[in-house]
């Protein structure tokens, strides 16, 4: 039978949002809130990173566990990784700044890990033009046109075999997002379906985007 566990990243310092966006109110809760609270109900227990500054806050959400962050956000994934009791054979990767992301997604990652996937990770398709530019001395010059047909953007929750994310994270290397260190050792990576809701809350204005896709008002 496998076990299933969540690490909730909320260690980053939110600089672009200007402040810990994290702990923020959406609707009657703080952002982290709503990101634990799907986690819990899709996995057998969850892993709270939060900013070594916080560590000792009273508010956190309801975690199994709570461990601080690292000074990126690899080294937060592997904090936290070392936590996860031994028993777990499926680890799941979430922002907590994407509040939005359902419970269906979660399960959606998790069954195609069940069903033989080394990871797997939620995509949205790409509608823009997407063209590779390089910096010259006239200003940023266009080098390609990329096939969006090819590409997508991808979000969190990602589910990984444990085995398989721990190998991956061996050499202690950093990435944007852990897929990419699974690829990186030729593990298989399949892709499911996102949520525009899962949007991930970078800036103000994305709080309210958010809400609104959530149906919440702040």
């Amino acid at each position: 039978m496998e076990i299933t566990w969540s690490i909730v990243l909320a260690a980053g310092s939110g600089s672009r949002f200007g402040g810990n966006k994290q702990h923020v109110m959406l609707g009657h809760q703080q952002v982290v809130e709503w990101s634990v609270a799907t986690a819990r109900t899709c996995c057998e227990g969850v892993v709270l990173v939060v900013n070594p500054d916080m560590i000792n806050d009273t508010d956190l959400p309801n975690a199994e566990i709570v461990v601080a962050g690292g000074k990126s956000r690899s080294e937060s994934v592997r904090n936290g990784l070392q936590m996860v009791p031994p028993e777990a054979t499926i680890v799941v990767v979430q922002d907590a700044a994407r509040p939005g992301a359902s419970v269906d997604l979660y399960r959606s990652v998790i069954e195609a890990v069940q069903a033989g996937a080394d990871a797997a990770v939620p995509g949205l398709a790409v509608h823009d033009t997407l063209k590779r530019v390089i910096d010259t001395p006239s200003g940023k010059e266009v080098t390609e046109t990329l096939d969006r047909d090819t590409l997508m953007a991808i979000q969190t929750p990602q589910a990984f075999k444990r085995q398989m994310l721990e190998a991956a994270h061996a050499h202690g290397e950093d990435a944007t997002d852990d897929a990419g260190l699974v690829e990186a050792i030729g593990g298989t990576v399949n892709v499911v379906a996102g949520e525009l809701a899962a949007i991930k809350i970078t800036t103000p204005n994305d709080l309210n985007v958010a809400a609104e896709l959530m149906g919440l008002n702040l």
